[in-house]
């Protein structure tokens, strides 16, 4: 068997209450650092995922508690998409990856790991992100924490709401 030292999932597995939507009770909060909380929009929001794919990956969820993309009003689907456009790039500028997967997964079956709770996903990727250590080693390595992460998306946002 191999291991792969993550102490940061600690937290999330031996949490009993980590029960109910995440997308939820990150709206909900006030700590908008210790949610992941990004950015808040009128009608959907940007939080970091906690278990990215990549360094910088981020989703983009609406407040609306719904599994049913049918369901968002046009309001809530044309911010999701201003909101997918600005964050990609916020993440192009703090980070400069080669690429972006931009993506949303609609049912279990479809790769929805919180089928209850629409969201996009925006993960960066880089030329040669993907090298031998998911294939041969089974392993996908993440270099940067998910606060470090947080906090250089932050930074840029802000600096480019200033420059606007």
């Amino acid at each position: 068997m191999k291991k792969l030292f993550a102490p940061w999932r600690y937290k999330y597995v031996s949490n009993p209450s980590s029960e109910g939507c995440i997308f939820c009770k990150a709206a909900s909060t006030k700590d908008d650092k210790k949610s992941g909380v990004l950015f808040r929009g009128k009608f959907s929001f940007v939080i970091m995922n906690k278990y990215p794919y990549n360094n910088g990956h981020v989703m983009v969820a609406p407040y609306k508690h719904t599994g049913n993309f049918i369901e968002l009003n046009k309001d809530e689907m044309l911010e999701m998409s201003v909101i997918l456009q600005k964050w990609q790039e916020v993440i192009k500028k703090a980070m400069n990856p080669d690429g972006f997967n931009i993506g949303m997964n609609i049912g279990r079956i479809a790769g929805a790991g919180f089928e209850d709770h629409l969201h996009y996903h925006i993960v960066p990727r880089w030329s040669g992100d993907t090298n031998f250590m998911p294939i041969i080693g089974e392993t996908k390595v993440v270099p940067m924490s998910i606060d470090e992460a947080y906090d250089i998306l932050l930074k840029a946002y802000k600096k480019m709401e200033i420059e606007a």
